[in-house]
């Protein structure tokens, strides 16, 4: 088992990429933290995974709110003891939109959790981990941080901003033996891709289709264990090519 005695917060674990990375990390040995806003399909997920004897806890979090974030990670700390992998998953996608026709509020929206979240929560967990000498900060970025697509604008800026910002801070936490990166997925087959997306997508592909949850936790689960123990600092591509 590649995380036998870890314990894992990932937030945006409800559903999507977070819940197969979440169900993934359970399998390899890790207690995880289901950390979501959406209170019953999280605790499903739960469900699901202690079923088939993993141990895992839901902790309902608005990634966006300071005071919810520490508490997340108090809770955890108070309940098991550490922190080894902290996963910023939570994001929201955009409509394909022209510039002119985004709106102040998507923006401030689109920031608050695609950005702000990742702040939040690696702030949050750096002491500890500090403390500890040792830890894992993984986020979810995107390929469109790397190859922004016309009509993804703000989106875009968003997800480019949690991988300079990832860098940042992993060469800030690499002297507490910290690692920090982030992945940059394609389009992946979760509720989130809209139809629309999906036509135009899969034209870019090189390999001819979209991701699957479970490619962006495998991933996952390469950067969060011992395997990649001189990877930090990486925004680590799945995207079939995409960014070629």
């Amino acid at each position: 088992m590649l995380l036998k005695d870890k314990v894992a917060i990932i937030t945006g674990a409800a559903s999507g990429i977070g819940k197969a990375i979440a169900e993934l990390f359970s399998v390899e040995g890790a207690t995880v933290i289901v950390a979501d806003l959406t209170q019953e399909a999280g605790e499903e997920v739960v469900k699901s995974i202690t079923s088939k004897g993993g141990v895992a806890k839901f902790i309902q979090v608005d990634v966006s709110n300071e005071a919810q974030v520490n508490r997340l990670v108090e809770e955890t700390i108070n309940e098991f003891g550490k922190i080894d992998i902290m996963y910023n998953n939570a994001g929201i996608a955009m409509p394909l939109s022209n510039i002119e026709e985004v709106d102040e509020a998507l923006y401030e929206k689109m920031m608050s959790i695609n950005m702000k979240g990742v702040f939040l929560g690696t702030k949050a967990v750096a002491p500890y981990m500090k403390k500890a000498g040792k830890g894992v900060i993984l986020s979810t970025a995107s390929t469109a941080a790397v190859r922004p697509r016309a009509g993804l604008n703000i989106y875009s800026a968003s997800k480019g901003a949690v991988v300079a910002f990832s860098k940042s801070v992993a060469l800030e936490l690499a002297p507490y033996g910290i690692r920090v990166n982030c992945i940059n997925p394609s389009a992946t087959n979760t509720p989130m891709l809209e139809e629309e997306h999906l036509k135009v997508f899969i034209k870019t592909m090189p390999l001819g289709k979209i991701a699957e949850p479970l490619d962006i936790a495998q991933a996952a689960l390469f950067l969060a264990s011992d395997y990649a123990s001189m990877v930090t600092g990486v925004d680590f591509n799945v995207d079939g090519g995409r960014s070629v």
